[in-house]
């Protein structure tokens, strides 16, 4: 109990600014479950055929991954972005198909 108490003492003004921001999330949950889907998968991985099979995995994780932290619903998005990445002749074209530009109905609120 004495080093619970002391080490809560050596961390009080942490702890005071912790609770001077209500911004602060008590619990990391939310991160712990975004990340979920990386820990499983990370053994499966391992057993990539190819170095390009593996960059086109990465690639493909990371859009479905940016497209949630945008509030967008994974398949819709990359749906909009394979329609209309052919037709993108220029970097703005381009830029206009990143998650947080995309323009889909239904986009999630949140």
């Amino acid at each position: 109990t004495y080093k619970a108490i002391q080490y809560t003492l050596n961390q009080w003004e942490l702890l005071i600014g912790y609770l001077a921001d209500g911004r602060l999330n008590i619990s990391n949950a939310l991160a712990e479950n975004a990340i979920r889907p990386f820990a499983v998968g990370r053994r499966n991985w391992l057993f990539a055929d190819t170095p390009r099979g593996a960059k086109a995995s990465a690639t493909t994780y990371s859009l479905i991954e940016t497209a949630k932290a945008n509030g967008l619903e994974p398949f819709a998005y990359l749906h909009h972005v394979l329609q209309h990445i052919g037709g993108a002749n220029t970097v703005e074209d381009i830029e206009a198909l990143l998650p947080w530009n995309a323009n889909l109905k239904g986009k999630q609120e949140g």
